[in-house]
């Protein structure tokens, strides 16, 4: 047990972010994963 996270914030952070970053990922895959959307494109 390590009572100062302060060292490793950033490392925690960031692998916070992935985990949060690829569960939205594989959540809209589920979802919306054979979705065909045919509008055109607005350049």
């Amino acid at each position: 047990h390590d009572p100062c996270v302060g060292i490793r914030a950033t490392p925690i952070a960031e692998a916070m972010l992935a985990l949060v970053l690829i569960d939205h990922a594989l959540m809209h895959r589920a979802q919306c994963g054979d979705v065909r959307v045919d509008t055109p494109k607005i350049a």
